[in-house]
């Protein structure tokens, strides 16, 4: 049976940082890692390295013109992938490719059925779109996933959770129109964060009107607000039959991240790992990936993913 959880960690992995003091520096692997350690939980998962996504995999979700310029600035190391949120740096676009190449590695070894669970620290780069980066974002190994699953493996229903304080609009806007691909995303209201999407109306259009939902919190919000509105994604993903999982655990939904206004403990992370895990046996023949998003205080992001692959590690067990 399977059993373990793969958790990627890798000095390629540790590359994907941006320089200078940004808010997503290269230093968020090592303080999710030291709490790992700190945890014990390193002995009890089973550790994974990337490997580079090849530019046919990262185009499955990426227009070919994006990827290429993505590689053009990564050789010059200067300019922006956006508008200003996300500079270029030497080896940039290595950096992504590897975030990518962990994520189809991890998928795939979930496929084959060694493993119904991964857990990927440093991913769940949620707000690039297809044909450019957004939000610290460059390449978007979730939407990789999901294209990969339905055009390799044949996985028609895939169930995209994103409980990170910023709406994940990379994934939202892409699916908004397919009716397999179920996307429940409960933010910070965009009234008042970047990028200002999600609200609740926005359920997904034509065919797919309804296979979406989208919960604004409150600033202010905490554990408590959290596993209330948390129910409705549980019977939203029961009524979806979903035949994978994908779960984007940004930590920045934390009391004192710099970037965001909610207050959220990892409890409240912990508790969406476990009722995912168990919806997973339920729905999904327990195949669920993990990956970790945003966060910008270290301490939040160390303690909230270790929270997440903790509950990973017993949902193997039980």
């Amino acid at each position: 049976m399977a059993a373990e959880v793969l958790l990627y960690i890798g000095e390629a992995l540790g590359k994907y940082g941006f320089p200078n003091g940004h808010p997503f520096g290269p230093d968020r692997q090592d303080a999710f890692w030291k709490e790992t350690l700190k945890q014990g939980l390193d002995k009890e998962a089973k550790l994974a390295e990337p490997r580079a996504a090849s530019r046919e995999e990262i185009e499955r979700f990426h227009t070919a013109t994006y990827v290429e310029r993505v590689d053009g600035l990564s050789e010059l190391g200067l300019g922006s992938i956006d508008y200003g949120d996300t500079p270029a740096y030497p080896g940039v676009y290595d950096a992504s490719a590897a975030v990518v190449g962990a994520a189809l590695e991890g998928l795939e070894r979930v496929m084959s059925g060694e493993v119904y669970r991964t857990f990927q620290p440093i991913g769940g780069l949620h707000h690039a779109r297809r044909d450019t980066g957004a939000g610290f974002c460059v390449f978007n190994d979730c939407g990789v996933v999901i294209d990969t699953l339905r055009s390799k493996y044949g996985i028609k229903r895939v169930a995209y959770v994103d409980i990170d304080v910023h709406h994940g609009d990379g994934l939202y806007y892409p699916y908004e129109r397919d009716p397999e691909v179920f996307v429940a995303d409960i933010h910070e209201d965009g009234m008042f964060l970047y990028p200002g999407t999600g609200g609740s109306e926005e359920t997904g259009k034509g065919a797919a009107a309804g296979t979406k939902i989208n919960i604004p919190m409150q600033p202010g919000s905490g554990d408590k607000q959290f596993t209330r509105e948390w129910e409705r994604i549980v019977d939203f993903l029961r009524k979806s039959k979903p035949e994978f999982i994908v779960f984007q655990c940004g930590a920045d939904s934390l009391a004192g991240d710099p970037l965001a206004h909610l207050k959220y403990s990892p409890a409240a992370h912990a508790h969406a790992a476990k009722s995912l895990c168990e919806l997973a046996n339920e729905l999904s023949n327990g195949r669920i990936m993990g990956f970790g998003g945003g966060g910008y205080n270290r301490t939040n992001l160390a303690l909230a993913w270790n929270a997440v692959l903790n509950e990973f590690i017993r949902g193997s067990e039980r």
